[in-house]
């Protein structure tokens, strides 16, 4: 069986909108909002007033935060699950957006594994946070923007840990079992344009590769990984064998701010296709 669309270029039919929410850190843990104190009292309802906004513009999935600048993000969901699969995607977001791509998501909570493109100060793209799953941030490197000498972002670089507001650390790297030098990502990322990620995810402890306009840049192994509050029989148990995928707009913290993601920005999907495995 070959390749097969997710979406038909025209509209969001296969596709659920759904708003930004959070839940337990790991199965059977503390809630997010328990542990992070500085959410506000009325989090879980005004995101669920403001799930983000997503059209099709020019053939793409286009995601924005709604209204523009509100500060509350959300997802775009996949109405069919999937187990093992190779999934194709075009992507260009904005300079900062932080989104990413979650595989085996549960449709009633956040939790699930995400393939982070966090294309903001301090992100990475390629590598892997465990969402409800013990918030892993297993990562090859991490990036911010160069700029120009009137302060327009121009391209990315090497993030500095002097600057950083969430470091890298050798401890993030080990937790993969392929972790690419940030040389090879910088030399093939085409700033502001689109660029292809690839993400083959195999097994019920999903083992998940990715590539960046071919590329390789990271690999995970679930069935082994070893990382604090992750249990591999635990979340296997609670994702189950399959889930869905899902497309994200993150909301804005105290942190970052307006730096994970711009007012005015957007991310765009294109060419979604899917062959399982």
């Amino acid at each position: 069986m070959g390749f097969e669309p997710l979406f038909n270029g025209k509209d969001l039919t296969g596709w659920s909108v759904i708003p930004r929410s959070y839940g337990t850190l790991w199965p059977g843990g503390p809630d997010v909002h328990d542990v992070v104190t500085d959410f506000p009292q009325d989090y879980a309802e005004q995101a669920a007033l403001h799930p983000a906004a997503w059209s099709v513009e020019n053939g793409a999935i286009v995601g924005r935060q709604q209204p523009l600048g509100s500060g509350y993000g959300g997802y775009l969901i996949s109405d069919e699950t999937f187990g093992d699969f190779e999934l194709s995607l075009e992507l260009n977001p904005d300079w900062p957006a932080d989104t990413g791509v979650m595989l085996h998501r549960r449709r009633d909570s956040w939790h699930g594994l995400q393939v982070l493109v966090d294309h903001r100060h301090s992100g990475s793209i390629g590598g892997f946070f465990g969402n409800g799953l013990g918030s892993f941030h297993a990562v090859p490197f991490a990036l911010t923007a160069r700029f120009d000498s009137a302060g327009n972002a121009i391209g990315l670089r090497e993030d500095d840990p002097a600057t950083s507001a969430e470091p890298f650390t050798p401890e993030k790297a080990a937790m993969l079992d392929y972790a690419a030098p940030v040389e090879d990502f910088l030399a093939t990322w085409n700033w502001l344009g689109w660029n292809s990620l690839r993400i083959r995810c195999i097994g019920e402890r999903p083992h998940v590769t990715t590539w960046i306009n071919d590329v390789k840049i990271a690999e995970i192994d679930l069935a082994t990984l070893e990382a604090p509050n992750y249990d591999a029989d635990a979340v296997a148990d609670f994702l189950g064998p399959s889930g869905h995928i899902a497309l994200e707009v993150h909301d804005n913290d105290p942190v970052l701010g307006t730096r994970r993601w711009a007012p005015d920005a957007a991310c765009r999907w294109r060419n979604l296709t899917i062959k399982r495995l």
